[in-house]
């Protein structure tokens, strides 16, 4: 059985910051890419960061130097580190996992692609 299950999110005032987490289950990362996505009501969904098999890191331009996405290969786990959070940070955040011969499924809410598994989402709300 195959699972990724999210932690984390929450309402922050901008200028601070988040951290989410996603737990896995029955993926081998290096077997894998890994990746978080985030969407907005009205807005197209956005891959924020992938993860290659070998573990290098791939930030969206968006997010490039305020956010960090990062892997732990023993513990089956995806994080992702936001500072410096924005208004229109906001948005429900997906950690996804891209496994070798596994097609790919929609994120669980919204239009999210690309992916063969999917956390169930975590709302992400950045005040002014």
């Amino acid at each position: 059985e195959v699972w990724m299950v999210q932690s984390g999110g929450g309402s922050v005032q901008a200028g601070g910051s988040l951290r989410l987490s996603c737990s896995t289950h029955g993926i081998e990362f290096e077997e894998a890419r890994l990746a978080w996505y985030r969407q907005a009501p009205g807005s197209e969904c956005e891959r924020i960061a992938l993860i290659m098999y070998e573990g290098e890191v791939r930030m969206g331009d968006s997010v490039k130097g305020r956010f960090t996405a990062s892997r732990d290969t023993s513990e089956n786990t995806v994080e992702l580190q936001m500072n410096a959070l924005r208004p229109e940070d906001t948005a429900t955040y997906y950690c996804g996992a891209d496994v070798l011969g596994v097609r790919y499924s929609p994120s669980p809410s919204g239009s999210c692609r690309g992916m063969s598994y999917w956390g169930q989402g975590v709302l992400v709300t950045i005040s002014s």
